[in-house]
């Protein structure tokens, strides 16, 4: 005779294989290179078939999801084709994904890959909530699981179809990152006065204990030019988003190439901005400030670089390319100015 529960228990040995079967599809979609279709890839026929396994796999998700949550829990039986059907879903939705072409654009590649992997993760979630949930009961982490995935599943329709509407998300999402850091420090710098500058000096000990937590005159000196770099990168990012979008096309792979360096090279201002604004705060090294402030610049200098040579810079455009590259430039010999040791 079976001990009390173990019916139940191996009725769910199915999911314990689902489960091992979804992680190995994972790691696949995560490492893994669609390859160059055979045949021409039509972009309406790859996008209804997106939006088909993506919707298909919400109501599997769903199924699995109710199955569970309730008296009497399927049979072993029941419980495998569950586990099958869900497998199935999430298989077709990876093929879809390897049949996008890399000549489609990397960036664009990027965003479907982000969004089939979040759809797996959220079906392993669901999958290993049910596991670990005490039998004939539906818990809220479940809830939360099954509505993680319909959530992931409904991001299909979000996508940006092409790889200029991809490069346009990902700058706007730099800008995003690059206009809060700014703020951030114009906060700070408004907030930084030094509270005590009004209190004379301590005879004895020379100088006030607090010196670390407020900017000198020369720390503030330097602020200045740094500060201009930030809103040159902010100006960059603004003008590169204008002209991606209104001159930006993916009608050629030469264009979808110069739009994915675009965003490549634009991926590197927030990361470089951050950098920049941390080694600002009071303690100063004024050493380290000069070689973010110098990386910044030469990331900044290379996306107007690409930017004017490529299909989106029409004649029209170079005056604020010319404009900018001079900006950064006399922020950057200012920095160097009042960094000489």
């Amino acid at each position: 005779m079976e001990p009390a529960g173990a019916g139940p228990r191996r009725a769910r040995e199915p999911l314990r294989d689902l489960r091992g079967a979804l992680r190995a599809v994972l790691a696949r979609v995560r490492e893994g290179e669609p390859g160059e279709g055979r045949e021409p890839f039509e972009p309406q026929r790859f996008w209804d078939a997106l939006g088909q396994t993506f919707k298909a796999t919400s109501q599997e998700a769903t199924k699995l999801s109710l199955a569970f949550s309730r008296p009497p829990l399927p049979s072993v039986e029941d419980c495998q084709k569950l586990s099958e059907d869900v497998q199935n879903a999430i298989l077709a939705v990876a093929t879809v994904y390897y049949s996008l072409p890399k000549g489609q654009g990397t960036t664009l590649r990027k965003m479907v890959r982000d969004a089939t992997t979040e759809v797996v993760e959220g079906m392993i979630q669901l999958t290993e909530t049910i596991l670990n949930t005490p039998l004939e009961s539906l818990s809220q982490e479940q809830l939360i699981s099954t509505g993680s995935v319909w959530e992931a599943c409904e991001q299909a329709s979000n996508l940006p179809r092409d790889n200029q509407a991809a490069v346009v998300s990902a700058l706007a999402a730099c800008l995003g990152v690059v206009k809060d850091a700014l703020e951030e420090m114009e906060h700070a710098l408004v907030e930084g006065r030094d509270p005590y500058s009004d209190i004379m000096e301590d005879e004895e000990l020379g100088f006030r204990g607090n010196r670390d937590t407020y900017w000198s005159e020369a720390d503030r000196k330097l602020l200045g030019p740094c500060m201009g770099l930030m809103k040159a990168s902010k100006a960059c990012l603004k003008k590169v988003l204008g002209v991606v979008k209104a001159h930006g096309k993916a009608d050629s792979s030469e264009q979808i190439a110069q739009l994915d360096d675009l965003a490549d090279i634009a991926n590197e201002i927030s990361p470089s901005v951050d950098e920049l604004a941390l080694s600002m705060y009071p303690p100063m090294n004024q050493l380290a400030v000069r070689l973010n402030a110098a990386k910044l610049a030469s990331v900044l200098k290379k996306v107007l670089e690409i930017t004017k040579t490529s299909h989106v810079c029409l004649p029209s455009e170079e005056g604020w390319v010319q404009f900018l590259t001079g900006a950064v430039d006399h922020n950057m010999d200012k920095i160097k100015n009042f960094t000489q040791v």
